[in-house]
């Protein structure tokens, strides 16, 4: 790397749902680019599509080798060497064969009813009170944790404890390296007491599958259940909340959207597809992967031992693969986003957040049909400090 000036990165996010102009640029210009990150030094910024597609699928590119280390990185703490998103195959692909019959299409789909109840009575509750309401705290917040608490067999009494919990682990400026150790710590208390009692009293429900699952004949260690049911709770369910809240803010914001598809309800799932392409849901580019020889990548030569990031929301907006990236549609044909990635660390849970997504937004617009923002939408408030964006709350009224 040179050591030239370089771009500070990540950018400062515009207001809302925006996509950073300098994506757009960097696209037709430098597709990748030399960034300086908040923690650990410079890094590559990979802001094409078919160049992100080849780093996530890329075996050259390891993640393995950035795990716990000093590397370019968007949060206080590197990714610890026994999570699952710091491996890579075989060792990955080993351990995500054991979570994956869990958390297919098929058996997420099992959970439809589950979710649909509980999203029916928090919209029955918002009724009952009247408005105004927080979409976030009233709905986006308790309807992905309850579903993934089903999932994983567990009751945790103390969710604010758990929520405020993960929100410092995906912190990005806002809390220190100490803060994100003793969030993990209180994490780490309640799942372990939780495997403890599977491995006293095995059940079948998917926190006792994993505690029982073996591999060519190797149980998983406790390090390792750890870090699952910790990625389960933390990455599944606060992505996510983030995602219906962005979802809700968009459709309230552009109606037009929100009263087509409430005409057109068996249009969900492929509407729930744009707005995951659409919607910038990181505040830039994390989880970098380390080069383990030199590669050429988007006319730049990326040398052995440098970091690569890929910025998801720009790939999305690549208008060499969609037409109008700009433009929110609906009814988008074709639509091979990037919102759970790609490759063999494509998101192992995406079944399941698209199945709790579809269901929140089709049981919130046939529920409250009239929704719209109690807020002028310069007081909405955001995330700041993190490497998700969402607003912080969402007043809505009817």
């Amino acid at each position: 790397m040179n050591t030239e000036h370089v771009l500070r990165y990540p950018f400062e996010p515009p207001p809302a749902l925006a996509v950073p102009p300098q994506y757009a640029s960097l696209r037709s210009t430098q597709p990748v680019v030399e960034v300086q990150m908040p923690y650990g030094g410079r890094g590559w910024l990979v802001t094409r599509y078919e160049d992100a597609k080849l780093v996530f699928c890329d075996p050259r590119f390891s993640r393995a080798a950035a795990a716990g280390k000093d590397i370019p990185r968007m949060r206080p703490q590197p990714a610890k060497e026994t999570s699952i998103i710091a491996m890579d195959p075989p060792e990955h692909t080993q351990l995500r064969r054991l979570i994956a019959p869990s958390l297919t299409k098929r058996r997420t789909e099992q959970l439809r009813a589950h979710t649909k109840k509980i999203a029916q009575e928090l919209v029955a509750a918002m009724v009952a009170d009247g408005p105004p309401c927080d979409i976030v705290a009233d709905f986006a917040v308790p309807l992905p944790i309850n579903v993934l608490l089903k999932l994983l067999g567990v009751t945790i009494e103390d969710t604010h404890r758990l929520v405020a919990a993960a929100d410092v682990v995906m912190s990005s400026t806002s809390h220190t390296a100490e803060d994100v150790t003793r969030a993990r710590q209180d994490l780490a208390q309640v799942i372990n007491q939780h495997i403890a009692a599977r491995r006293e009293n095995p059940t079948d429900d998917l926190l006792g599958t994993l505690v029982s699952a073996h591999e060519a004949g190797e149980r998983l260690t406790d390090a390792e259940l750890l870090d699952i049911t910790t990625a389960l709770l933390v990455v599944g369910w606060e992505t996510t909340t983030c995602q219906i809240a962005n979802f809700v803010y968009l459709l309230i914001t552009y109606p037009e959207h929100m009263h087509w598809l409430l005409a057109h309800p068996e249009a969900t799932p492929k509407a729930v597809e744009e707005l995951l392409r659409y919607t910038p849901l990181s505040n830039g580019a994390d989880f970098a992967r380390v080069a383990t020889e030199d590669v050429s990548l988007g006319g730049v030569l990326i040398r052995k031992g440098d970091a690569v990031l890929v910025s998801i929301p720009s790939a999305n907006r690549d208008e060499a693969v969609f037409a109008a990236p700009e433009t929110l549609n609906l009814t988008r044909p074709d639509n091979h986003h990037l919102a759970f990635g790609h490759g063999p660390h494509h998101c192992v849970g995406a079944s399941l957040a698209r199945m709790v997504i579809q269901v929140a937004l089709k049981t919130l617009i046939e529920g409250i049909p009239g929704l719209q923002k109690a807020v002028p939408d310069q007081e909405v408030t955001w995330r700041s400090g993190s490497i998700l964006r969402a607003p912080t709350s969402l007043p809505v009224t009817w």
